[in-house]
């Protein structure tokens, strides 16, 4: 492979650099700025409903009765001056320019007649439907954009909360409750009496029998010792249902400091006072 010299003609200087094709011979003393380079658009409209309907108000024309003629000339005498900077931006709006020259054209032409009480169907009337809806909702977006927002208006303010602080027991699981009562049951069932006879108990009358025993102990005792083996089982039963009617009726609270531990009960806030009214 042979390397090609450019031989340049005599007296030809090699231009520094290119600048839409032309060639530069020598360095620009300030800051070159090429032509064409910077361009100003003072008016930024959103789409073609947006242009329509900036003519209309600076006009100060009334939407619903608007002359054809004069804001479709302005309209395309501005579709122009974006086609020539900006051709893929003015394609958007040709088709509003389309629609705008099909009314003008249907207004010029003569309208057919109508019977009596009927009204003929105004060209601008879709057009005119559509500038109102999107007057209605640029106005909705603007009255949104005046609410104050978040990184805006104001910042959000972040605390830390050390939630170890926070100590919260573990609730009573049904199975710990058994097993606390099967071990009560077992210890009545050594002590069993042979008598047969027939025993009144009284719920009502167990739950004032546990109320007054946490109060004389300070509203907080260990489940097993509100339990007398010498009830014999069916007072251990009775005085169990009223351990959880009490429960149920929100007088006594039964708790445990961690899970597997022994279970305590202690009286609710308010709960030694209805409960003796209530024995």
């Amino acid at each position: 492979m042979s390397d090609v010299l450019e031989v340049l003609p005599v007296g030809e200087v090699e231009p520094v650099a290119r600048v839409y094709g032309q060639p530069l011979e020598q360095m620009p003393l300030d800051l070159y700025i090429p032509p064409d380079a910077l361009a100003i658009m003072l008016d930024a409209f959103e789409g073609p409903l947006d242009l329509l309907l900036y003519m209309i108000r600076r006009a100060n024309i009334d939407i619903l009765d608007i002359p054809m003629a004069p804001l479709t000339r302005q309209y395309l005498d501005y579709v122009e001056a974006m086609r020539a900077s900006n051709l893929e931006l003015a394609a958007d709006y040709l088709v509003m320019a389309a629609m705008l020259i099909e009314i003008k054209s249907r207004m010029l032409l003569p309208r057919p007649k109508l019977g009596e009480g009927d009204d003929a169907e105004d060209p601008r009337a879709e057009l005119v439907r559509r500038l109102m809806e999107y007057e209605q909702m640029k106005l909705a977006g603007q009255n949104l954009n005046a609410m104050p927002q978040a990184e805006r208006e104001f910042f959000w303010v972040e605390t830390l909360v050390e939630k170890s602080l926070l100590v919260r027991q573990p609730e009573v699981s049904v199975d710990d409750l058994k097993e606390a009562w099967m071990a009560v049951v077992r210890q009545a069932g050594l002590k069993k009496h042979h008598q047969i006879g027939r025993e009144e108990l009284s719920v009502r009358e167990h739950m004032g029998i546990i109320l007054r025993a946490l109060q004389a102990k300070g509203g907080f005792v260990q489940f097993e010792t509100l339990f007398d083996p010498e009830m014999g089982v069916p007072g251990l039963v009775v005085h169990f249902i009223a351990m959880l009617e009490l429960g149920r009726e929100k007088l006594i609270e039964i708790t445990q400091t961690e899970a597997f531990q022994p279970i305590y009960v202690r009286v609710h806030q308010g709960g030694t006072e209805s409960g003796q009214e209530s024995a």
